[in-house]
This record gives C-alpha cells, sequence and structure tokens, in this order.
C-alpha cells in the first residue's frame, strides 16, 4: 500500500520521460502553433503543436512544462503531472494576461475580476536609491496614498507616516495597517529587492475581510518569488552621497552681540555688549575672551557618504522554486570633529538584510512555502544624545565660549557647562544599537479534488523576533572658563573611558496564524471563488501584557461572462480593548463591477476603446485603536500615588490610594462605513490606462469627552459619541507607448480629500467660533521647541492683523493682556468677541492643517537604444506648517536669537515680517496664531535616474544578459511657497532645533544580470 502511494505521489528525480498531448482552447478546439519547452533548458528548443493540437517533447520528472501562446495565458506544469489530457489554454483578456495578477487577503486576481479599489505598483518599476527607508521610493507613486516624513531624520530612524485617502477621526492620525505577505509587518527596512509588489486596499470591499482591524486601510507588500522558467543572478552596486536639504545658518559673533543688545534694551535693560567687545568679535584679535565659533561649519559635513549592495538568485524546477537575496546598506553621519582612539561618536548606521523564499511541489496535490529572512542593524551615536548634540551645534551662541582653551581643556561658562560639541564628539562616549530581526513564514495547500473539486485547504503560521542589544564607552567631561586673573573655573567631572553597561531591551516576538478553506470553480460561463479563514495573532513584549487578536473572514466572488462581478466580504473578529462580552464585531461588505465595454451598444466604440468597468462598494470596517487612554479603559484603576488624607493633627497627608477616571464598560469600536465608485478604463490599443474614484466614509462612535456634571467630582475616561466623515476623489493615470526606437511611459495620480466633524463633545458654553463641530480635522504640527512656543497639535489659535506700527496704533486697538505690556513692533491680534480685550477668549478654531487637502505625483520613463531614463514629481497643495518654533526657538540662555532674528522690526524696518526682539515679557509675540502659519504646499523632485546599457552584442562576449551603469538623486529640486524662508516645506524643523538634516542623495550605480 505504501508503495502505491508513493509510485502514485512521489517524485522520482530525472526519470526520463516523453510527453505527449493535446492543447485546447477552453471551448475544446485545438490550438495550432503554441510553443512548449522545458524550463531553464539551455538549448531554448521547442516544439509547437500541429494543426490538431496534439504535441510530443522529450523531458524528465525534474521538468517544468512552458505551454506559451501569445494571446492566451501562459501555463506551467510539472512534467510528471503532464498527461494525455487535453492541456487547456485560456484566451487572455483585456486586463487578465500573465502579468495582469492583483494580490488580495490570502488570494490572487486577474485585474479584470477586481471590483474594489486597489492601486498596486511593481518593484521593478522604482527607481534603486540608496536610502534607509524605503518610503522615499513610494512616496507619490500610488494614488490615494500620503506618505510623508515624520519624527527625527536620524539614520536608522528617518520614519514616515502613511495616510490612506483621509482622515475620518480626530483620535489618531490613522496609520493604515502594513502587511508583508499577510502579515503585519514593518516593510520601510526591507531592501527593494525582496519586493515584487506594493498594494494599497481603500475601500470596503477588501478592507472588511480584517475587520476591527482595517478601517485606516492596508499597505499590502508581496514579496519576491523563485521562477520556474529560468535560472537569474543579479547583482547591484551604488555609491552615494547625502546633504543637507536645510540645515541652520548660526550667527556670528558679532550679529548675535548686536541682537542681544537690542533685544535687551527692548526688555527695559541695556547693551551687555560694549564697543571693545563688538571691535573684538569683528576682528578676532582675541579669540579666548571674545570667540567667534561656528558650530554647523565645524561640527557638521556638508556631504556624508552611503551605500548599498544586493546580490539575488532565483530559480527552480519542477519540485522547488526559490528567491535568495542578501542586501548590505550603510549611511555615514553628517557630524564630524572630535577625536578619540577608543570609538567614534559619529552617527553610523548600517543594516544587512537576508531573504529566503521557498516553494515546494511536494506532490500534485501538496504544495508547501517556507520563507525565512532576517536583518541587522547597528546604530552608533554620541552618548550625549542627538537632540543634544545638535542643539548645542545649532543654538550655542558663536561667542559662548572658545572651543579649547589655552591650556588645552574644553572651553565653558557657567551658563553653558555641557554644551561643548567638541568634548560632546571625543570625550562624552558613544552607544551601538544592534537589533536583530528574524521572520519566518510557513504555509501548506492541500488540493481536495477527491472530496469536491476545485475545494483546497491551507495552513499558514508566521513568527517574527526582534531584540535590541545597545553597548558602548562610557565617558564625562569636564569644562572651564579662563577668568580674568589667568585662574580656571571648572564644570562638572570629567572621567576616564570605560565600557558601559550593556543592555537588552526591545524584545518582541510575534506569532500569527491563519486557517481555512478555499473553493474555486468554474462552471460553463459561471465562476465562482469562495475563501474563509480564521486567525489569531499574539504580540509579546518584555515586560507587558501579551496582545491578541482573533477573527473569522469570509470572502465570496461570483461572475458571469468574464463581464458581470460580484463580491461579498464578510469578517467576525474581536480585541481585547473591549469588555468582555461586547468584544466582537460583526463587519460585511459588498462590491460589484461591470465590464460595459463588452456589451452589444459598445462596439461601437471598440476601435479607441479596450475596456471601460464600472465599479463600486460599501461596507462597514472597524478600527479599535480608539484613543491615547489606559489600556483596559472598560475597567476601573487606582493609583498609589495620591496625596492622600490628613489624620489627626499632622499637616502631613498619609499616601492613599485614588481612583482614576471612571471606567466606561460600554467602550466600542470605530465603524468606519466606507463607499467607493469608480472606473478602469484603457484605450487606443491599451496604451491608455485612466482609473478614478469618487470615495465616502463615515466614522461613528469616535471616542470623545464625556460631559458628566462636575459634581460627581470624577471624571469618565470617554465615551463613544463622536462621528466624522471625509470625502473625494483620486484618480490615476497611465501612458505607454513605443514611438520609433523610442519606448515612453507617462504616469501620474491625484488625490483631493476634505473632512468634516459631524459630532463631538465639547465644553459648555463655547464660543460658536471656538468649536470643532462643522470644521475639518485639522491642526499643524509644532514639534517642541521650548516651553515657550509649546508642542503639540494645534488648531485654535488667535488671529493676527500685523504688527504694530505707533503707540497711537496700539491706544487705538483692544487691550492686549498676553504681556506685561506691548509696544510697537509687537503682533497685533483681532478681538473676536468684541469685549476690548484680546486673550484666550479669542483664540479661534483654524482649518490649518498638516495633512494635505490634495496630494499628487506625475513622472515619466523614457528609453532609447542602450539610455533609459526615469523621473518622478511629488508635491501637496492645501497644507499648512507652522514656523513659530524655528523663529521663536531657543532659550533666555542665547536670547530667543537665531538666523531669523535679522528680520526683526524696528523703526528703521518697519516692514520686517517678524516682530521685535525681547529677553522677558514675551507672551504677546509667542502665542499660537496665523501670524506664524506658512503654506506647506511645494512639488518637488523627488527621484531622478538615468542609465546606460551595454549592447547585447557585447555583454553576449562576457556571459552575461545585462550590465547597466546609472546615476540617480532624491529631493533633488522643490518648489514652494516660502519665499526666501530657508526651510523644507515637507518637514519644516529638519536641520534646525534639535532635528537631524532631510537629506538629498545624489548616487553613482551599476546592475549585473547573468
Amino acid at each position: 500500500m505504501m508503495a502505491g502511494m508513493l509510485s502514485v505521489y512521489g517524485q522520482k528525480p530525472d526519470e526520463k520521460l516523453t510527453i505527449t498531448g493535446k492543447v485546447v482552447d477552453q471551448d475544446k478546439k485545438p490550438l495550432p502553433g503554441v510553443a512548449i519547452f522545458i524550463q531553464e533548458d539551455k538549448t531554448n528548443k521547442a516544439v509547437y503543436t500541429g494543426t490538431d493540437g496534439t504535441f510530443s517533447i522529450d523531458a524528465t520528472s525534474s521538468d517544468v512544462i512552458v505551454f506559451k501562446f501569445l494571446g492566451y495565458g501562459t501555463i506551467l506544469k510539472p512534467a510528471a503531472e503532464v498527461s494525455k489530457a487535453d492541456v487547456v489554454l485560456t484566451k487572455s483578456l483585456v486586463d487578465a494576461g500573465d502579468d495582469d495578477l492583483v494580490y488580495i487577503p490570502f488570494g490572487v486576481r486577474k485585474r479584470r475580476e477586481v471590483t474594489a479599489t486597489i492601486s498596486t505598483i511593481k518593484a521593478e518599476n522604482l527607481p534603486q536609491i540608496p536610502s534607509s527607508s524605503l518610503t522615499n521610493v513610494f512616496t507619490g507613486r500610488l494614488a490615494g496614498l500620503a506618505v510623508y516624513p515624520s519624527g527625527s531624520q536620524q539614520p536608522g530612524y528617518d520614519a514616515s507616516s502613511f495616510l490612506v485617502r483621509g482622515r475620518s477621526s480626530y483620535n489618531s492620525n490613522q496609520e493604515p495597517l502594513v502587511l508583508v505577505d499577510g502579515i503585519e509587518r514593518d516593510f520601510t527596512s526591507m531592501d527593494l529587492n525582496e519586493i515584487e509588489s506594493v498594494s494599497v486596499l481603500k475601500d470596503a470591499a477588501t478592507l472588511a475581510w480584517y475587520g476591527m482591524y482595517g478601517g485606516n486601510g492596508v499597505i499590502y507588500v508581496k514579496t519576491r518569488r523563485g521562477s520556474a522558467t529560468s535560472t537569474k543572478v543579479s547583482f547591484d552596486a551604488q555609491a552615494g552621497l547625502q546633504a543637507p536639504l536645510q540645515i541652520t545658518a548660526p550667527l556670528d559673533a558679532y550679529s548675535y552681540a548686536t541682537l542681544y543688545n537690542e533685544a535687551s534694551i527692548n526688555s527695559g535693560g541695556t547693551a551687555v555688549y560694549g564697543p571693545a567687545a563688538l571691535q573684538a568679535y569683528q576682528d578676532g584679535s582675541d579669540p579666548i575672551k571674545y570667540p567667534n565659533n561656528n558650530f554647523v561649519r565645524d561640527f557638521t559635513k556638508r556631504v556624508a557618504p552611503t551605500q548599498r549592495y544586493v546580490a539575488s538568485v532565483t530559480g527552480g524546477n519542477a519540485f522547488i522554486k526559490y528567491y535568495t537575496v542578501l542586501s548590505a546598506y550603510q549611511q555615514g553621519g553628517f557630524y564630524k570633529g572630535g577625536n578619540s582612539e577608543t570609538y567614534d561618536a559619529n552617527t553610523d548606521f548600517s543594516r544587512y538584510n537576508l531573504r529566503t523564499n521557498l516553494d515546494l511541489h511536494v506532490n500534485k496535490n501538496l504544495d508547501v512555502a517556507l520563507d525565512i529572512g532576517g536583518r541587522i542593524t547597528t546604530l552608533t551615536f554620541p552618548n550625549a544624545g542627538t537632540g543634544t548634540f545638535l542643539t548645542a551645534v545649532y543654538s550655542t551662541p558663536a561667542n559662548a565660549f572658545p572651543i579649547l582653551n589655552p591650556n588645552g581643556s574644553y572651553g565653558g561658562t557657567s551658563v553653558y557647562q555641557q554644551s561643548n560639541p567638541l568634548a560632546m564628539m571625543q570625550s562624552r562616549g558613544a552607544s551601538t544599537d544592534l537589533m536583530r530581526n528574524m521572520i519566518a513564514t510557513i504555509s501548506a495547500r492541500q488540493k481536495m479534488d477527491g472530496i469536491l473539486k476545485g475545494l483546497s485547504g491551507e495552513v499558514f503560521y508566521a513568527y517574527d523576533i526582534a531584540g535590541l542589544y545597545r553597548s558602548g564607552f562610557a565617558e564625562t567631561y569636564a569644562t572651564a572658563v579662563l577668568n580674568a586673573d589667568g585662574t580656571y573655573s571648572p564644570f562638572g567631572t570629567a572621567s576616564k573611558v570605560n565600557y558601559q553597561g550593556n543592555a537588552f531591551s526591545g524584545n518582541v516576538k510575534k506569532s500569527e496564524f491563519w486557517a481555512g478553506l478555499d473553493y474555486n470553480r468554474t462552471f460553463g460561463k459561471h465562476d465562482i471563488k469562495f475563501s474563509t479563514r480564521v486567525s489569531r495573532a499574539n504580540l509579546s513584549s518584555f515586560g507587558s501584557l501579551d496582545v491578541r487578536r482573533e477573527g473569522w473572514s469570509n470572502r465570496l466572488s461570483y461572475n458571469f461572462i468574464q463581464r458581470y462581478f460580484v463580491d461579498v466580504t464578510a469578517n467576525y473578529s474581536g480585541s481585547e480593548n473591549f469588555a468582555p462580552g461586547k468584544r466582537y464585531g460583526f463587519f460585511p461588505a459588498a462590491s460589484a463591477g461591470w465590464i460595459i465595454s463588452d456589451e452589444n451598444f459598445m462596439k461601437g466604440s471598440g476601435s479607441f476603446l479596450d475596456l471601460l468597468k464600472i465599479r463600486g462598494s460599501y461596507g462597514l470596517v472597524g478600527n479599535d485603536a480608539i484613543g491615547s487612554a489606559r489600556r483596559f479603559a472598560f475597567n476601573d484603576f487606582y493609583s498609589r500615588s495620591t496625596t492622600g488624607y490628613n489624620f489627626g493633627t499632622a499637616f502631613t497627608g498619609v499616601s492613599g490610594t485614588g481612583q482614576l477616571a471612571l471606567a466606561n464598560p460600554d467602550l466600542t469600536w470605530e465603524k468606519a462605513y466606507k463607499t467607493s465608485l469608480g472606473f478602469d478604463a484603457k484605450l487606443f490599443k491599451q496604451s491608455l490606462s485612466i482609473s478614478a474614484d469618487y470615495f465616502y466614509e463615515d466614522r461613528k462612535d469616535l471616542t470623545t469627552a464625556s460631559l458628566l456634571p462636575s459634581l460627581l467630582g470624577q471624571s469618565l475616561i470617554y465615551v463613544n459619541e463622536g462621528e466624522a466623515e471625509y470625502r473625494g476623489f483620486e484618480t490615476g493615470i497611465n501612458y505607454n507607448k513605443k514611438i520609433g526606437a523610442v519606448n515612453l511611459n507617462v504616469f501620474g495620480n491625484f488625490t483631493y480629500n476634505v473632512s468634516k466633524i459631524l459630532a463631538i463633545n465639547e465644553g459648555a458654553g463655547l464660543p460658536s467660533y471656538q468649536k470643532q463641530l462643522g470644521h475639518p480635522i485639522s491642526s499643524v504640527i509644532s514639534p517642541a521647541a521650548t516651553a515657550t512656543t509649546g508642542a503639540g497639535y494645534i488648531s485654535t489659535m488667535l488671529i493676527s492683523n500685523g504688527i504694530f506700527q505707533s503707540q497711537a496704533e496700539i491706544d487705538a486697538s483692544p487691550k492686549q493682556m498676553l504681556s506685561g505690556s506691548v509696544k510697537p513692533g509687537d503682533i497685533k491680534y483681532v478681538d473676536q468677541n468684541g469685549d476690548g480685550q484680546i486673550n484666550d477668549l479669542d483664540r479661534v478654531r483654524t482649518d490649518f492643517n498638516f495633512v494635505p487637502k490634495a496630494f499628487f505625483g506625475f513622472g515619466a520613463s523614457v528609453s532609447v537604444k542602450n539610455f533609459d531614463l526615469n523621473f518622478l514629481f511629488q508635491g501637496t497643495s492645501g497644507r499648512s506648517i507652522t514656523i513659530q518654533n524655528l523663529v521663536n526657538s531657543g532659550n533666555a540662555n542665547n536670547g530667543y536669537l537665531s538666523q531669523f532674528s535679522v528680520d526683526r522690526w524696528t523703526p528703521g524696518n518697519t516692514s520686517a515680517p517678524y516682530p521685535r526682539l525681547l529677553l522677558t515679557d514675551r507672551g504677546n509675540n509667542t502665542a499660537n496664531s496665523d501670524f506664524w502659519i506658512r503654506s506647506g504646499d511645494y512639488i518637488r523632485l523627488k527621484n531622478v535616474e538615468l542609465g546606460y546599457s551595454l549592447s547585447p552584442a557585447f555583454i553576449k562576449r562576457l556571459k552575461i544578459s545585462q550590465l547597466r551603469f546609472y546615476v540617480g538623486g532624491l529631493n533633488l529640486l522643490t518648489f514652494d511657497k516660502l519665499g526666501d524662508l530657508p526651510i523644507d516645506p515637507e518637514l519644516p524643523e529638519s536641520g534646525y532645533n534639535a532635528s537631524y538634516p532631510y537629506m538629498k542623495i545624489y548616487s553613482l550605480g551599476l546592475n549585473l544580470k547573468f
């Protein structure tokens, strides 16, 4: 019995076979002239079917037989499974060819069949850029996907955020679910050569599969897999230079001293720096007593190196297909200065990626896939910290201290005791973070035709682990100031370099399991596809309770004559964020498509219209990330750190336990009702493709503040009484044409969206001009600069009306209560409530927004003979930024002075863009107001690449298939509305205050294929 089974299901490698058979079309008619060949056959010999469709070919049992015919879908079959039964080739309809695959959750469809709104780009169409984050190459490429940098751009931490279509929740930035091969994983740290395609799932038709976790959209990354048609080996090498887009231009000592005197006098004081000091700053006669440093010049590089190397190999046979890629990336920091024999404190980032994807064809009924990937990153940085070091470099006055004293000690003062950049680089120590990631996925698919034809079962298990190990060297330094009597006053205590304590952190373990059935069957003109899966995920991190998810997903697809399509998706899933008994919800969605161009009444348009598909969807999707309050907010919690109570005659309270905000056991998830209507069209022999969609989302049960009476003596965590919406449209266009020797591809996409708050609990008696109700979900981002300027999201602010030019104008205006005194040169504000005073009651809810109303990208790729060029412009419109934290940067130590202080108001410069300088009593001019708002609109040449490939005749002698050289660039050119303001409109704080600069990259590379 066992031997019989082995003879049926087992494989006998290299057993010689003579394959005979017949090739027919879907109507069982013979197909003559079909090319039949063996994959990996070095002779490239093929046989062709005769007039009756028959063929005969010699092969071995380990071969894969390829059946290929123009206009029909290519079929690959293991030689041992090609019997004398007919081989059926299906005629390829428009958008249903071999390359028209669209990956959906646990499934794949021809583009023709898709009724959902999915935007996809293949990695082969993206430029090779030596950047540590893949977001740089996807920005502006996909309709409906906004990508914008957020947070530090330090190597290894150059984070970006995503937004799919728009915002309909005021509780978060609505980051989408990012999936790699169906599992929630980060893809920005992957190498581009690991990826086959990236898709954005935007409407309920696909998002309902994820139920409670898909409300914000999904970015679906598909990794590359092995090929059964050929073995390919490729190698990429790149070297590049990165340079800051913008970086602060510090004031020289004379300018600083002059402005400081002015600010001191404006504040009621006297000039701090006399004529002798000002002269010394100009002529440099005494660099110790009157130093004139340029810390930006001395401690940052104009350019820093970056490099990337990638090798990959793919191939396979009848039993196994494989794809392996190994990459190495290195990005140097832009710090300089300092020399330590023990360590280099410059920021240096390196990353190594390894991935192997295996597909095993165990027998004719069982296929197994095994994916294993690893990533190792190392980041070195000064122990002083990126923020501390950059603050010292950007904001320390040029005249604060000499970098080195005459006796060789580090310069410093009682005010700037630990702000010497040289000391930070060579005597403060350095740390190295070593992050290890391992990801593994195994899946098995078993055909069950014996039970029901077209039925198969699949199990899918993923296991990921990550851990961070920090090591390095510890050291401290002392500074000193030279006194007038020749003695030194020291600050701090120096210590010798030593190993610092090693630490493990960031240890994360994640497992995810999916199992279920698929049923795919065609009955004449009817095609049915059904999928069902149960899933469970568990995330474990040290020091925290596990996070768990589970659900049941179902999808039914039906089409009639490949013209009428209907999809129904439903999910039942739960979240531990809600009380037991109230954790699970049902999330249904339906979509339909109609290829109207196939109808008889459209036949007259066949000369120019190849395809017109109308589609639409509606459904419910959830989001369990409902706010930033405590975990398990459905339970009451208590704190032991409250003041407590007084007992007896004692005046000191005894520590006690106090109840935190009252729990809400009725908390529930956000419910996103998504509507999408659109069309896909192909014209002029499929050279022109156009897609467009109108979308609308109504999100209910948003968490908002509770309006409980204060007499309860306690607040409630929050309640689900909010509602908001967004609506808009998106479009994508692609034109592909061969004109003589020129291959031209032009593409573009555009997305427009607006949001509106429909329900939110706001304070009683709030003036109408301060209410959020009816306004867009909006704010501008103000990063932490100083305690004065504040930080976070700002949407309520004063409305300015220029700058006071005279005392008479001040006397005739409402009294401004934001500072002790108001004088000419101060900002003038509008009295909103007409009470004759300017105070917090005059703040207005504004619609300024860090999320753009529109975002877009357009570009082209052109190839002529051996040359190729591709470029992309990317931009936004309707976006606002604030410059308050830049112009009002610094602190009392440096007098709040920066390069922007030069453009301040003075009696002789009344048209200046910024108010007068002050050291104290600055509240009037630092209040949040539209005075500091600027347009964040821009168009940027995001990337460009020019390549040259050696001629095929030449490389054939070298026994290689391709050798291409190319040059490229990232963030090369920007057009904005900021005038002469030297900041980046996309990330205005980069290169200022304490922020690492946003970089442009110039690169040179080669691609070699065998």
